[in-house]
């Protein structure tokens, strides 16, 4: 199918991580971010979690668009990173940032993304998750207070971003990487295909 017929696809999120990784797919997509309400109740699984949140951020963009606008797929997708059994958001200050690193340094953790597509027109959807392991390496203090200091981290749950200066302080993952980032592409894929888009 030419590109100029495609369905058009419009991205639910204002992460810079998330529109590279789509825009990798080299399919025509528009990014418009999502407002939802992402409070959950403490007692939610982290698999539900992020596939409700996903879900309610592609049908918050849903609701925005004018019904003439409503066509083609939304993606809505959330991050967490669980340890312990707890979930850890995104730090707003350094000192919580290190924190939180001090908590995963020199252990693993699990980074859960759902990911949603939802039909704009009839609001019906496909929502599915995806988990990783991750280990990060013993880190001194000083190690610590640099990474939180570089800012890296102040956006990203579990205060690190592996794609970027974060690479450093992971020793192993187990599981796609691109969950990490906060896009599973290979499941994306597959579920944009159940729309009647293919990528391949």
């Amino acid at each position: 199918m030419e590109a100029a017929n495609l369905p058009q696809i419009i991205l639910a999120s204002s992460s810079p991580r998330r529109q590279e990784l789509m825009a990798s797919l080299s399919l025509p997509f528009e990014v418009m971010p999502s407002h939802a309400d992402e409070s959950t109740p403490a007692n939610w699984p982290p698999d539900r979690m992020v596939k409700e949140l996903a879900a309610r951020k592609a049908e918050a963009v849903r609701l925005t668009l004018e019904p003439s606008r409503r066509h083609g797929i939304i993606v809505g997708s959330d991050t967490i990173v669980v340890r312990d059994g707890v979930v850890l958001g995104k730090p707003r200050t350094q000192a919580e940032a290190a924190d939180m690193l001090r908590s995963l340094q020199g252990r693993s953790h699990t980074v859960y993304t759902g990911v949603a597509c939802m039909d704009a027109s009839t609001g019906t959807h496909k929502v599915e998750y995806r988990s990783t392991t991750v280990t990060m390496k013993a880190l001194t203090e000083a190690q610590i207070q640099a990474y939180a200091r570089s800012g890296e981290g102040l956006d990203k749950a579990g205060a690190y971003a592996i794609q970027g200066l974060g690479a450093t302080i992971v020793t192993h993952i187990e599981g796609c990487y691109f969950n990490v980032v906060g896009l599973p592409i290979s499941l994306l894929v597959d579920m944009l295909n159940d729309f009647g888009i293919s990528v391949l």
